[in-house]
């Protein structure tokens, strides 16, 4: 899993290579689901507050096909409720085709 805290500059450092647009796309992707998860929690992973809804418990591991490559992603794991980023498409669902 990607640092939250990695820097895009730090990744843009690490050259040319093949992998860097697959991690790219991982950090983005990771930021996006721990910002809807601490919105859903209304307090930051880890922090104490009187207005918390919701706590978080761990993650669960997730690999997303990309036209990049496979990413593999953390998805984060809420005590009540539960939380799947829309991004991704359900596993063992067929994809809804719209008639055309």
């Amino acid at each position: 899993m990607t640092k939250p805290t990695m820097a895009l500059a730090e990744l843009a450092e690490k050259g040319a290579d093949a992998d860097l647009l697959r991690e790219m796309i991982q950090y983005v992707a990771q930021r996006m689901m721990e910002m809807d998860a601490e919105g859903l929690c209304a307090a930051a992973y880890g922090a104490r507050s009187p207005d918390r809804a919701n706590s978080r418990n761990g993650y669960r591991d997730r690999t997303w096909d990309t036209r990049a490559g496979s990413v593999d992603l953390k998805i984060p794991k809420l005590r009540s409720g539960s939380y799947f980023p829309g991004f991704l498409e359900p596993v063992g669902r067929p994809r809804r085709r719209w008639p055309r």
